[in-house]
């Protein structure tokens, strides 16, 4: 591989995904203030799993970012440092395991919320609590890597296995919510419809998106070996969705203000619509 093959694949890769990972935390900050000001009210849990998701995402950040100072700045005409993984990298990786096994936990806790059962969401929260742990194991041998080949060698099974669990867990958390809402549409009022519809798209949209990062983070790291493009891809994704989710109440209220509709929807009913925890910090099945 030439020298400037391996700056694009390497340096050039994780230099634009910092970028747009920066911009999309930007997104999550937005989403973050929206929430803290239109949902005062939510429930005390609810308001830590967002200030654990936000700091979590400042923190993962500032991690990537260190790694890439110290591949461009502190390293500079070094470019044998290409072979090293910063400490701040495996711990990245960490804050990135934490952010999706929260994310990923809340709408697990949504089907729970809908379905009345725990199969499901007992198999996904193992799942996630195993994910959790792979990502605690990759930052420990990332501490014990010598090089980069050395530490995809020694993480190859472990990372092969976090993302196919997380891509799994994905499209089974959006498939059963799918499922859920539409088996429920006909029992619900005609003025509701509307609003359960809303409800499954954004659902299909926010689980297809952060499924497809996993598995395409899963191909960039089988395919390319020594390349940081499986670096690429953030947990940003995953807490805008979460944050989507919950910020999207207001769309819901706005629909309920459509002129034509004679009977107002309770912000209670929009909570249960939208399978949320609700203000008293209670669940109720709709």
């Amino acid at each position: 591989m030439n020298s400037v093959l391996s700056l694009n694949q390497t340096i050039g890769v994780y230099e634009i995904s910092v970028l747009i990972s920066f911009a999309l935390l930007g997104v999550a900050t937005t989403q973050t203030y929206i929430y803290f000001t239109r949902f005062p009210d939510d429930s005390i849990k609810l308001k830590t799993l967002v200030t654990v998701v936000w700091l979590c995402e400042v923190a993962h950040a500032g991690c990537i970012g260190h790694a890439l100072y110290s591949y461009t700045i502190t390293a500079y005409s070094h470019p044998d440092i290409l072979l090293h993984v910063p400490i701040s990298l495996g711990v990245a990786i960490f804050f990135a395991g934490i952010i999706t096994a929260c994310v990923q936990g809340f709408f697990t806790f949504r089907i729970y919320v809908f379905s009345e059962t725990l199969f499901i969401p007992i198999l996904l929260w193992t799942t996630l609590f195993l994910c959790l742990l792979g990502s605690l194991a990759a930052f420990v041998l990332e501490l014990r890597s010598t090089s980069l080949a050395d530490y995809e060698a020694q993480c190859w099974w472990l990372f092969m296995t976090i993302w196919s669990l997380s891509a799994a867990n994905n499209v089974t958390i959006t498939v059963t919510l799918v499922v859920i809402l539409y088996r429920r549409r006909p029992n619900v009022l005609q003025m509701t419809t509307a609003l359960v519809d809303q409800v499954i798209v954004w659902t299909i949209e926010t689980g297809m998106l952060t499924s497809a990062v996993s598995i395409v983070t899963l191909i960039c790291f089988i395919t390319i070996r020594g390349s940081f493009i499986w670096l690429a891809i953030t947990s940003r994704l995953f807490s805008n969705s979460l944050l989507a989710s919950l910020n999207s109440r207001t769309a819901l209220r706005a629909t309920d203000e459509i002129p034509s509709t004679s009977l107002k929807l309770s912000d209670d009913l929009i909570s249960r619509v939208s399978g949320l925890v609700f203000v008293d910090g209670t669940h109720t099945i709709p």
